[in-house]
């Protein structure tokens, strides 16, 4: 009975088209050819008036130029209420190795009252105060199970280049693109990570969960009662978890890393000296992609060649092939961009790549927190020399991120060796991506929302403006 309704309704939907087609046809076919024609031509105006319409609305000259929002620094509920949620944000960012600005930017734009691209760039000052403490912190910190420092730095000296080149690049859409544009984009990128963060985290938990009983079965054939102690691969033997700088640092790859912030920084202060859109400043802005394709190609190549290896994902580390170089390389320059367009620390990108291609959790975060002190000081120089933060709330700001995330570095750590799970480093790294689109997303759309209801300006600025 219901198939028999459900072919009647679809014959009753299909006759009523068959007349409606019957109808246009009788009705063109009663029209001259002249008219016709009129009506053809009519049509073209309407979508040559919609593109000229879509154009203006995407850019409109002589729009006024931007003008930042800086609220009095003063003692009050915003101020403890800003630094709560920085604290927090600081803390599960830099644990996560993702920064946290996804937290910061609603945080210092609806609490404490900065205008969206300010917030931006204060974001940027929290990042780099959370994740240089980070680093800090685990300078003498060796890998979770093999004679290694707990950072990659051959794996940041292949991103970290194309990182700081991106951030260039992010820096000057933040300034061009509309905040709707950002918008969507943000919630796309966001949710995707987050989802894939989390699965990845499951996963992780059920290797370590079937690894816990098979130490546990393991102690109790041979007659033992004592704890299991925590391990994410099998460890080698006599491994300390502790040394100094000294031994720790790779210090020939961390003076590559750093040769190439300095010729990057230097290029742009030397840019912020000319004049916008003339020949000195887009010279100065390419030379900045020679310096880190050679820094990043150097490191590719000596993998390609088995030179160099990515130790900390084992033997898989060993092979690479010239498409998997190229496409890291790539991701790494849009992890760059995303960051210095969004205020976000590029590891909210990197921190997922590295847990795919099979780096440890600690290891990742590590890493991926390592390389975003340089990206995001650069984002914070450039920042400054745009005027685009107040000092004096940026660096109370920065003092309450480094204070935050040394707390949580040191919090999380002694969970994972109480609990034997460093599953949670990515559990908190997919729960700080998936606050940060909500958070984001949700402050974007209502500001869409508001500029179109009082039809503002929605389209792009100028770059030539600054």
């Amino acid at each position: 009975m219901a198939k028999s309704q459900v072919i009647m309704r679809v014959l009753v939907g299909f006759l009523v088209l068959v007349q409606f087609y019957a109808l246009f046809v009788a009705a063109t076919e009663g029209k001259s050819s002249k008219q016709v024609a009129l009506i053809v031509e009519s049509e073209e105006e309407v979508e040559v008036n919609f593109f000229i319409r879509a154009i203006n609305f995407l850019w409109q000259k002589g729009q006024p130029p931007y003008t930042h929002v800086w609220p009095e620094m003063k003692f009050g509920w915003r101020i403890v209420v800003g630094t709560i949620i920085g604290f927090f944000g600081a803390a599960f960012g830099s644990v996560g190795g993702v920064g946290g600005g996804g937290i910061f930017v609603p945080m210092l734009k609806l609490i404490i009252g900065f205008d969206a691209k300010s917030s931006t760039a204060m974001s940027k000052c929290m990042i780099m105060g959370a994740a240089g403490a980070t680093v800090y912190y685990n300078l003498k910190k060796r890998h979770p199970a093999l004679d290694l420092p707990v950072i990659d730095y051959d794996l940041a000296l292949l991103f970290q280049p194309m990182l700081v080149l991106g951030i260039s690049v992010g820096v000057a859409f933040n300034v061009i693109f509309a905040d709707w544009m950002v918008t969507v984009l943000l919630i796309i990128l966001f949710l995707g990570t987050s989802t894939k963060a989390f699965l990845k985290g499951i996963e992780t938990w059920k290797k370590e969960t079937i690894m816990k009983k098979e130490a546990v079965r393991l102690l109790e054939s041979s007659g033992s009662n004592g704890q299991v102690e925590y391990k994410t691969l099998p460890g080698e033997p006599n491994r300390k978890i502790e040394v100094s700088v000294i031994e720790n640092v790779h210090w020939k790859e961390l003076g590559i890393i750093i040769a190439v912030w300095v010729a990057i920084l230097a290029l742009e202060i030397a840019k912020d000296h000319t004049t916008s859109c003339s020949t000195a400043y887009w010279v100065l802005n390419l030379l900045q992609v020679p310096v880190a394709v050679a820094a990043s190609s150097y490191e590719a190549v000596m993998l390609y060649k088995g030179k160099r290896v990515i130790a900390s994902r084992g033997q898989a580390g060993t092979n690479w092939t010239i498409h998997q170089l190229v496409l890291h390389c790539s991701v790494g320059i849009l992890a760059g961009v995303v960051g210095g367009l969004l205020g976000l620390g590029g590891g909210f990108i990197l921190g997922p790549l590295f847990l795919e291609l099979g780096i440890p959790p600690e290891v990742s975060s590590a890493t991926a927190t390592f390389a975003m002190t340089f990206s995001s000081s650069m984002s914070v120089v450039e920042y400054y020399l745009l005027e685009r933060f107040p000092v004096p709330y940026a660096l109370y700001f920065f003092v309450v991120a480094v204070v935050s995330s040394l707390v949580g570095q040191y919090v999380v750590r002694k969970l994972i060796a109480i609990l034997g799970r460093a599953s949670l480093i990515i559990f908190i790294l997919a729960f700080t991506i998936f606050v940060s689109a909500i958070s984001l997303g949700g402050v974007g759309i209502s500001n869409m929302i508001y500029k179109f209801k009082h039809k503002e300006y929605m389209g792009f600025e100028s770059l030539c403006s600054l």
